[in-house]
């Protein structure tokens, strides 16, 4: 014990050095890494014009991002494992903290991937497999959602309207994508009573998260407008927005086009129930891609403004946001048969697709070099443990 208690105070004085220990206490912000990778492969699958390259490179970001996600999630548990008291101190921080969110978010894209490429090979039990895994992903997501977002309003972090980021739509973004993800778990289900209840499930998560994230996103254009730009190190974060209104509307599309199948046969509420979810869900999807529309224009006029700025994993924050904006105009495209919709998403995807190639090269560079090793949240605990030590000597003494 006494051994890695010493362990654990060397990685926090050396918290910005090279060392492999490091990667231990900063991964949980590598699960940004999945995120971005999985809706890569989410998009080649959902491209509206047939062609067998996306499909084969579907698979190959689905396979990377099965493997990126393992690894993250391993390195995790060994990493609270073996040092606890981070724990603690990164909970309490009010940034680094919300990145939890991006673990359900994560592994989200890696059910949906299964239920798209996975499930019409094996069948049956891949069915049945991908409606646990979803479970087992609502259970992360509602609880991040709860707990986080109780954490920032009963706690001291954020004391004026200028510390506000749309950082704090990450953890009320999770349950967004499981309801997405849901939705689509429910149309391969065999069993109508278990599909009617994912449906229901994933339209209950849908609506705990997306009208507080349009909640926030009010208060943060009011800290835009009073405040201005966010810090150039955090201008990446003006892209967030595209997401929970990207998979917003991707999501209650979803779920009014598989309650149209499911509720066609039911006497659930009215004959035409199924009918008026399809309808409301693609109208109230064109109500949030447009809302996104000028979030997107606001979020390329300040990176134009403000470039060039310093590279960090935050860079990730292009990807994943941007990707689920254009699942929904391409899934807009599909249903109301607009070729206008169908070009732009499939545009959007190839912009994915490359800003996920410029990241990650330089993911890799700076992974190689080292400037990505460090753990902010951790000087707290490093002052606390030094202060610690000499109240320790100043006792013997």
């Amino acid at each position: 014990m006494e051994t890695h208690r010493a362990e654990f105070q060397s990685v926090v004085r050396s918290s910005l050095s090279i060392d492999y220990r490091v990667v231990l206490i900063e991964i949980y912000r590598w699960f940004a890494v999945t995120m971005g990778t999985g809706i890569v492969s989410v998009l080649m699958t959902s491209i509206p014009f047939d062609t067998p390259v996306f499909y084969y490179l579907s698979i190959v970001f689905f396979l990377l991002n099965l493997a990126l996600f393992t690894l993250a999630f391993i390195t995790s548990v060994l990493r609270y494992t073996l040092y606890p008291e981070i724990w603690h101190v990164m909970i309490q921080d009010p940034t680094n903290s919300l990145f939890l969110a991006t673990i359900p978010m994560g592994f989200a894209t890696l059910i949906e991937m299964w239920v798209l490429i996975c499930v019409p090979i094996w069948d049956e039990w891949a069915k049945t497999l991908a409606w646990a895994l979803w479970m087992i992903d609502v259970i992360a997501a509602a609880s991040v959602t709860l707990s986080l977002s109780f954490i920032l309003i009963s706690q001291s972090y954020i004391t004026s309207l200028d510390r506000i980021t749309a950082v704090q739509l990450l953890p009320i973004a999770a349950t967004i994508v499981a309801a997405g993800a849901g939705a689509q778990v429910a149309l391969i289900l065999p069993d109508k009573q278990h599909a009617l209840g994912t449906l229901l499930v994933s339209f209950i998560l849908w609506g705990m998260g997306t009208p507080l994230a349009i909640a926030v996103l009010v208060i943060y254009y009011q800290r835009l407008a009073v405040h201005k730009l966010p810090p150039r190190e955090l201008i990446v974060s003006c892209f967030l927005p595209l997401g929970p209104l990207g998979f917003g509307g991707f999501g209650i599309l979803y779920i009014g086009k598989v309650a149209r199948v499911l509720l066609q046969d039911s006497q659930f509420l009215d004959p035409i129930a199924g009918q008026m979810a399809y309808v409301l869900g693609v109208f109230i999807s064109l109500l949030m891609w447009s809302f996104g529309l000028i979030w997107l224009l606001f979020a390329l006029a300040t990176v134009l403004y403000t470039s060039p700025f310093p590279f960090n994993m935050g860079w990730w924050g292009f990807t994943f946001p941007l990707g689920v904006y254009a699942a929904n105009t391409m899934e807009l495209g599909l249903e109301m048969d607009i070729m206008f919709f169908k070009v732009l998403g499939t545009t959007l995807s190839g912009a994915v697709l490359l800003l996920w190639t410029l990241v990650a090269l330089r993911t890799a560079h700076g992974a190689w070099r080292g400037s990505l090793f460090h753990a902010p949240c951790l000087r707290s605990l490093s002052s606390r443990e030094e202060g610690a030590e000499r109240d320790g000597d100043r006792h013997r003494a």
